[in-house]
């Protein structure tokens, strides 16, 4: 997988975190700039951690799977992505919540970043540089907290729904692209 490839599952990884950056601007559109540094940091760590788990994890079985590996990749990919876009239709409860508290920050790293282990453990199917992917992957997701809480400030509800639709896409075609290519 090549940079662009990196790039691009860097923002299927990210939609989760941006649609939850969004929605804390809307929650506490007084947010300041140190603020969202901090919560886009811990969500951006545990974005970058989790497929490095996963690569770990998935490399120990891969020589006994070879021949099958890209099915997998195609198939986790494809079920994550599928469950983002299923998940955007879900509604949800307004929940009280404070983006501020550390440990609050934490559990939403922690649940936006599931799909990334999992991704992880596809990544150790392919040739990849997983040290290069887990900083382009952090930087990404770094980047879209900080866009999501800004635009979280000034945007309607409606848009994480959209924003998570699209990373399950995502998602689901580098799984049909890494199943091409073993494939061709």
């Amino acid at each position: 997988m090549g940079l662009l490839g990196m790039i691009f599952l860097g923002l299927g990884l990210s939609f989760d975190t941006f649609a939850v950056s969004v929605s804390t601007g809307l929650i506490k559109n007084s947010i300041k700039f140190w603020q969202a540094v901090r919560i886009a940091s811990v969500l951006a760590f545990f974005q970058a951690l989790m497929p490095l788990l996963g690569w770990f994890g998935g490399s120990q079985i891969a020589e006994y799977i070879s021949s099958i590996d890209h099915w997998i990749a195609f198939g986790l990919l494809s079920i994550i992505g599928t469950k983002m876009i299923f998940d955007s239709f879900k509604t949800e409860d307004d929940k009280k919540m404070n983006p501020f508290l550390f440990k609050v920050v934490v559990l939403m790293g922690l649940a936006t970043s599931i799909d990334a282990l999992i991704v992880g453990v596809s990544l150790a199917f392919i040739e990849i540089n997983i040290y290069q992917s887990v900083v382009i992957i952090g930087i990404v997701t770094f980047l879209a907290a900080m866009i999501g809480m800004l635009l979280g400030k000034s945007a309607n509800g409606k848009l994480g729904k959209r924003v998570e639709i699209i990373g399950g896409l995502i998602l689901f075609g580098i799984g049909l692209k890494i199943l091409i290519e073993h494939l061709a």
